[in-house]
């Protein structure tokens, strides 16, 4: 993937993306977790339904500025967990945006 935008905000606000990147063409919007333990669950189950409109939000205004086709977007999570050593997850297409989120 070529990353090509970092904690991207939304201008009308209520969104916020860690990581823009392409691959191939298709456009990823990428939200990383990250805790020091898995003590209270994954970090990947931080991102809920509440943090995945978020994301939508911000990635409709991101792809509408950019001219990208909604079929042409994907949504990943990337997990890290800091222990010694960090373990990382990334998940392709970790939900679909309009399903129920």
């Amino acid at each position: 993937m070529r990353v090509v935008a970092r904690n991207y905000r939304a201008r009308s606000g209520g969104g916020e993306i860690d990581l823009v990147a392409w691959e191939r063409d298709t456009l990823v919007f990428v939200e990383v977790k990250a805790r020091s333990t898995e003590e209270f669950g994954a970090p990947e189950r931080a991102v809920d339904r509440e943090k995945r409109l978020a994301l939508v939000h911000a990635a409709r205004e991101y792809a509408r500025r950019a001219n990208v086709e909604w079929r042409h977007i994907r949504f990943d999570v990337v997990s890290v967990v800091l222990r010694d050593p960090p373990t990382l997850a990334h998940t392709k297409d970790a939900f679909a945006p309009g399903l129920g989120l």
